[in-house]
């Protein structure tokens, strides 16, 4: 590990953002329990929901929830801009992106008003198609759990387009997987799965990797001289990735330390091509960095966006300017993917 010293730019926040940001530390920090449990109970009264809108859209999108496995909760919020054929408008058709949440595998949710708001601007600003998956939780179901999952909506999708719950003009040929954070480690992972499926009606042709959660044994330098900034830690993320993973394995488990000692070998696998944000004031980047250049050597078309003074989690947040640019960052790429297709 160098011993070259970090010199992070000074964190300036909205004072809104900031106390979010306190709030939802200190929520999740009094909700962990010693004993590697969560009182759930204390987590629902602070995390506020959004109920879906399938009759009235809010902000120009309608959003509804469809049932993938009700003997494990497990659906996704499917949003669809009012303007996309459904009624009346340009029928042409529209990718469809994926999207899983953070919250280190153990937090938040689908329903979740923050993740409610943003995959409301994805379907807004592409436009596309989205569906947000309400994937279950550790430490109540821990690996592979969350992954199947993440699999199985696609396999759903693949199967019988949703039960026809999907607009006529959904394109599942033009899929996009998304996801921050935990989410886009859980993004990654169901991506490898896929390209070994052989999906008839899913073809997967773009990831967007926002902060992805890896992780490793080793203590990067990120993560050591990055302290104090908002929502990671190591105590926090070595809780979660204690929780998550199965009795008696460390951090360099291959859903952890993905590009590690244990990383499995994507270089023959028709991999989608890569969007990877990093930012300058999240201990994790050096792990997310390792992620990118893993892509690289193992010949995947891999971008590496930075953001030098953001923090993690920081585009949830519609008030900080940056947050602005990464929804047209991720719309650039989903662009330039479609136009090579």
């Amino acid at each position: 590990m160098s011993n070259e010293t970090l010199a992070p730019a000074k964190l300036v926040i909205p004072w809104r953002t900031r106390l979010a940001l306190a709030v939802l530390s200190v929520v999740t920090d009094m909700s962990r329990r010693s004993d590697g449990t969560i009182n759930r109970r204390l987590l629902n009264l602070l995390d506020f929901k959004s109920s879906p809108s399938p009759n009235k859209p809010v902000r120009s999108v309608f959003s509804s929830d469809i049932t993938v496995d009700p003997t494990r909760n497990l659906w996704f919020r499917l949003y669809t801009p009012e303007n996309s054929g459904v009624d009346g408008g340009d029928p042409a058709s529209l990718p469809v992106l994926i999207f899983f949440h953070g919250g280190g595998f153990s937090f938040l949710s689908a329903a979740s008003s923050t993740y409610d708001a943003v995959c409301s601007r994805f379907a807004r600003r592409f436009p596309a198609i989205v569906l947000s998956v309400n994937y279950r939780l550790t430490p109540e179901h821990r690996f592979p759990c969350q992954y199947d999952d993440g699999f199985d909506v696609l396999r759903f999708l693949d199967n019988n387009r949703a039960n026809g719950s999907l607009p006529p003009n959904a394109d599942l040929s033009k899929c996009f997987l998304a996801g921050d954070s935990a989410g886009a480690n859980l993004a990654h992972h169901v991506a490898v799965r896929v390209c070994r499926a052989g999906f008839q009606n899913v073809k997967v042709i773009g990831l967007v990797s926002i902060q992805p959660y890896f992780g490793g044994q080793e203590r990067t330098r990120s993560e050591l001289q990055l302290v104090g900034y908002p929502l990671v830690s190591v105590e926090r993320t070595d809780w979660c990735w204690k929780v998550f993973l199965p009795d008696g394995s460390d951090r360099d488990h291959p859903a952890v330390n993905v590009s590690g000692p244990n990383a499995e070998d994507i270089s023959g696998l028709d991999f989608p091509d890569t969007i990877v944000f990093v930012c300058g004031l999240d201990p994790l980047q050096d792990w997310q960095r390792r992620y990118y250049e893993w892509l690289k050597r193992s010949g995947k078309k891999a971008t590496l966006i930075e953001y030098s003074n953001m923090f993690h989690a920081f585009y949830i947040f519609p008030e900080v300017p940056e947050s602005r640019k990464l929804f047209s960052e991720v719309k650039e790429f989903v662009d330039r993917r479609l136009s090579r297709l």
